[in-house]
């Protein structure tokens, strides 16, 4: 009697042991999915949130790209003109045409449009 007495016992604790496991398993899987699930939420958040502020940033780059190569022609531009104003033959073109100054000795040609038509 006391055989078939363990025996139900074991069948019992065996029946109800695998089952209590298994719906701490659940429980366990089913708390590991809820937290993937709201880690993957944040992340997808996140990774949208930044694609969009860089697309903004890229735009803020190129724009200023565009501004720092204009200010970067407009120097090349002077510093070639600086150049230039260091030589004396340049210097003397400009004050002839600006202020009608001519080297001693020289004898200024003045042509008028009007009388253009005349070869």
């Amino acid at each position: 009697m006391r055989d078939t007495a363990a025996r139900t016992n074991r069948n019992t604790t065996n029946n109800n042991g695998p089952a209590v496991k298994s719906a701490g398993a659940r429980r366990r899987m089913r708390l590991w999915m809820s937290f993937m699930v709201l880690f993957l939420g944040w992340a997808g958040y996140t990774y949208i949130d930044q694609s969009g502020e860089i697309g903004n940033k890229q735009h803020e780059l190129a724009e200023r790209q565009a501004v720092k190569d204009e200010n970067d022609q407009a120097l090349n531009q002077l510093k070639y003109e600086l150049n230039r104003l260091n030589d004396p033959e340049y210097i003397g073109q400009i004050a002839m045409k600006k202020y009608g100054l001519y080297k001693p000795g020289e004898i200024p040609v003045r042509v008028s449009e009007s009388e253009s038509g005349n070869d």
